[in-house]
């Protein structure tokens, strides 16, 4: 039995150590914000924190995942600066990678209050958008530091 702490709530999932993380959250725990992408870490569909850190969970065996803080797109607060600047900057075109993209925004505003375009390209480079939405999702987390300020 596998003990998890994800969105502040406690589950206990009947899996091998070795199942990734996305698997037991997505078809275990029904929390299918977290997306599959490409299996492999390298699209960013999967985002979320571990212990505050973004993280693919893909590349996580839910065995390391116990005993850690885990996040999702549905445990990110609805009035979170970044969700609230997706809708005000309208990013999401299909969707799909919108909730990975939000996860990483997120975490590097908790690092960096007031990043820089080349900060917010690198932070964000590896989360990938179909759709080409770059542009937008620089804005919004522009936006979201500038809405974030003093909360």
């Amino acid at each position: 039995m596998i003990s998890l702490d994800i969105n502040r709530k406690k589950y206990s999932v009947d899996v091998e150590p070795d199942v990734p993380l996305l698997w037991v959250i997505r078809e275990y725990l029904r929390l299918t914000g977290t997306k599959f992408g490409c299996g492999i870490g390298l699209c960013g569909s999967c985002t979320v924190h571990v212990d505050g850190k973004a993280r693919r969970s893909c590349q996580i065996p839910v065995g390391d995942a116990q005993g850690k803080k885990i996040t999702t797109i549905e445990g990110l607060r609805e009035d979170h600066p970044v969700k609230v600047a997706w809708i005000k900057e309208q990013v999401p075109q299909c969707g799909y990678c919108q909730s990975g993209q939000m996860m990483q925004a997120a975490a590097l505003l908790e690092e960096e209050k007031d990043p820089s375009d080349e900060k917010i390209v690198e932070a964000m480079n590896g989360n990938l958008c179909r759709c080409g939405t770059y542009p937008f999702i620089k804005r919004a987390i522009k936006s979201a530091a500038k809405e974030g300020k003093g909360s």
